[in-house]
């Protein structure tokens, strides 16, 4: 069994491979300069890292499930993940990255908008592929990261060079949402098949059993990370999962309340509420009047 290594430090990681270590919290990652080249290690990360694969050195492993990773492809961690890696044998290593601790961007703009970056959560079969053009965006981004980190140490550095990560961030942003638009085909069976599992849902008896559906339960339906299934409905259809989920609960409450004499409290419960009042709130707030108000008025 592989070592599980807690990579804490910038420097614990430039030593795993043998790498000179200029800046305690960041890092540029060129593993072609590697001189050491460990065969199968598994890392617990404490820091957020993004690598670009110029070759397929060797299999990631992220949870149980293999990255779908590829030449020119993007894979993030981010901190409290675990990844295990097993390097092809007789191939080096030849791939860039950027490391950066959590505690450098604390405080900064960067600091505060880090948690939008929703792709440091994406799981399987989930990597970015990149066109030449893309990848070299993403490595000119390296280069200017780069040097402000052989720059002398001055008042402008942790501004400079946290600028220029949140520059790379913006571009893979940019770049998955194309990524989201070339599988736009397989990404619209995704939508239908979510369609179809919110009224599997709600015509059986999980709302009563299980309550509220949350998004990783739709994720898992379609084997994919909620972060990644949620940025993909937000950009298919301009709604996000949640919304999704709430517009066809207030669909529901609406056809049971003029189909039905059945008290709202008893049509609450059936569609999963834990309380009356929940859906009293979501109703009024999403159709502006209340379940009593909109039912005397459909009468």
């Amino acid at each position: 069994m592989e070592e599980l290594i807690k990579l804490d430090s910038i420097d614990k990681y430039n030593k795993l491979f043998g790498l000179e270590t200029l800046h305690p919290m960041v890092a540029v990652i060129d593993l072609s300069k590697a001189t050491v080249w460990p065969e199968q290690f598994k890392i617990n990360y404490g820091v957020y890292a993004l690598f670009l694969k110029d070759t397929k050195c060797g299999d990631i492993t992220y949870g149980r499930q293999p990255y779908d990773y590829k030449e020119g492809t993007i894979v993030c961690f981010a901190p409290g993940q675990v990844a295990a890696t097993e390097m092809l044998k007789g191939i080096r290593p030849t791939a860039h990255g950027v490391l950066f601790h959590p505690d450098f961007i604390r405080g900064t703009m960067l600091g505060q908008e880090i948690k939008k970056y929703s792709f440091f959560s994406y799981e399987t079969r989930e990597a970015l592929h990149l066109s030449e053009t893309e990848r070299e965006t993403i490595m000119d981004c390296f280069h200017k990261i780069e040097a402000e980190l052989e720059h002398n140490i001055d008042k402008h550095s942790r501004r400079l060079i946290t600028a220029n990560i949140g520059l790379l961030l913006d571009y893979c942003m940019r770049f998955y949402e194309r990524q989201f638009t070339t599988r736009e085909a397989s990404n619209k069976d995704v939508v239908v098949r979510f369609e179809r599992l919110l009224d599997e849902y709600f015509d059986g008896k999980a709302p009563q059993e299980n309550g509220l559906p949350s998004v990783k339960y739709f994720a898992d339906k379609v084997f994919l990370s909620p972060n990644y299934f949620g940025d993909m409905i937000s950009k298919q259809t301009g709604k996000t999962v949640t919304e999704y989920i709430q517009d066809k609960l207030i669909g529901r409450a609406k056809e049971l309340l003029l189909s039905t004499s059945k008290p709202m409290s008893e049509i609450a419960y059936s569609l999963g509420f834990q309380y009356p009042q929940h859906m009293s709130r979501m109703f009024k707030r999403i159709v502006g009047i209340t379940p009593n108000e909109f039912r005397i008025q459909g009468a």
